[in-house]
């Protein structure tokens, strides 16, 4: 009866492996664009600029301009490089809860900090953006949220304008 009962826990032992190791390659990018669950593509216009992000089944993103990307080894991003209208960007990401707490970037040679609350649905409630000393509050309002519970739809008033944001995702079936 032992030797069946260890052979039973070494076979379990086994079985549990591939999932730990599943687990320690899982990528933490979905929630890094404020989205949860199997997404495999978000689809957005950032003022005016269409930017589309692709992730593997596992979860790492994949965005045209992005490159370098470092990792922790819980599969958190911590470092990228990112490429936009010209203007290169290194880019260091701070968590907190699973959610991304700010980003740090240098552009064109100034130092600029996102910082986000979160609201209870985990959707950010506020971005406050300190370039160089000068910090700027932006709320997010009228969430819109598909059916996985990630918002498709926000308000927010940057310097005096009404700003609609939206974006359609994608899951993995």
């Amino acid at each position: 009866m032992k030797k069946a009962m260890k052979k039973a826990i070494m076979m379990i032992a086994l079985l549990a492996v591939p999932f730990a190791l599943q687990a320690q390659t899982k990528f933490h990018d979905v929630e890094a664009n404020e989205a949860k669950g199997p997404v495999a593509k978000i689809s957005q216009s950032i003022m005016g600029i269409e930017q589309v992000t692709t992730f593997t089944k596992d979860g790492k993103m994949q965005r045209d301009g992005m490159s370098d990307a470092v990792y922790n080894e819980e599969g958190y991003l911590q470092t990228a490089k990112i490429e936009a209208q010209g203007m290169k960007m290194d880019v260091s990401y701070q968590w907190e809860n699973g959610m991304v707490k700010s980003q740090s970037m240098d552009v064109m040679g100034q130092k600029m900090t996102v910082s986000h609350t979160y609201n209870e649905k985990g959707a950010p409630a506020s971005d406050t953006i300190d370039a160089a000393g000068q910090k700027m509050t932006s709320a997010y309002t009228d969430y819109q949220y598909d059916a996985h519970g990630n918002w498709i739809s926000r308000k927010t008033n940057m310097m005096g304008n009404e700003i609609e944001q939206k974006r359609t995702i994608e899951y993995f079936e």
